[in-house]
């Protein structure tokens, strides 16, 4: 098998991938946006054919990407990275605007955005690449650009199965820093998003006392940012 090592080096930002049809508004995260061409102004966005967004804009031929801020949290970065549209409102709690395309972006969270007229698309096995025009963009916030590694390395974010840049859980290499973490209670990390449940903050969102063992938590407590249940969860 060949050692897809290399490929990690690339880098990447992240970014929300909005999108409308009729009255359905959806939401997702990407790390696969770049521009093509400069005149006309032409973007690429990669998005799974599983993924509910792929639908959205096959059918509207639009979409809107919002460049996602450090500031942005988990839960917030959960919401939509997470969760499928098929199942949940992802704006049902998040405040947002339209853009001139009438594709949703979050309020908060969001340093600019990028409207698109999709113009082309490319067919690559699992993903397709559309490929759209830049018919309106514009600054919406003040901070530094999230980047993946940034996501990875200080979040500790875990890449969804339907990401370009998905790598399987037996390439994953923990860090000196993980292994010598220790804690008088332990650990539990979620093998969905990559939340880690910490004893000692608990998670006072979802009435969790800090200093409350996960094995005290009652049953029917879900992930703060996926919205699984404690049995998708492993000792750390």
């Amino acid at each position: 098998m060949m050692d897809t090592t290399p490929l990690f080096t690339i880098t990447y930002g992240l970014y929300v991938v909005g999108s409308r049809s009729g009255d359905k508004l959806n939401g997702q995260i990407s790390n696969t946006v770049f521009q093509v061409t400069a005149d006309p102004v032409k973007v690429a966005v990669s998005i799974s054919k599983a993924e509910f967004t792929h639908e959205l804009i096959s059918r509207t031929g639009k979409c809107c990407i919002g460049v996602l801020s450090e500031e942005a949290d988990m839960t917030f970065i959960g919401n939509f990275g997470f969760k499928s549209g098929r199942d949940v409102d992802k704006f049902a709690a998040i405040p947002y605007t339209l853009a001139p395309s009438g594709c949703p972006m979050p309020e908060a969270n969001i340093l600019a955005y990028i409207d698109l007229e999709i113009c082309n698309s490319i067919d690559v096995d699992t993903h397709t690449v559309f490929i759209g025009e830049v018919t309106d963009c514009g600054i919406t916030g003040e901070g530094t650009p999230m980047t993946y590694s940034y996501y990875q390395e200080v979040l500790r974010g875990k890449t969804p199965p339907t990401a370009p840049s998905y790598k399987p859980a037996s390439q994953d290499v923990e860090s000196e820093q993980e292994r010598k973490e220790e804690s008088a209670m332990k650990k539990y990390v979620c093998n969905i998003c990559g939340y880690v449940y910490d004893p000692e903050k608990g998670d006072p969102d979802g009435g969790i006392e800090p200093g409350t063992a996960f094995e005290d938590i009652p049953d029917d407590w879900v992930c703060p940012v996926c919205g699984v249940g404690k049995g998708q969860f492993s000792e750390k």
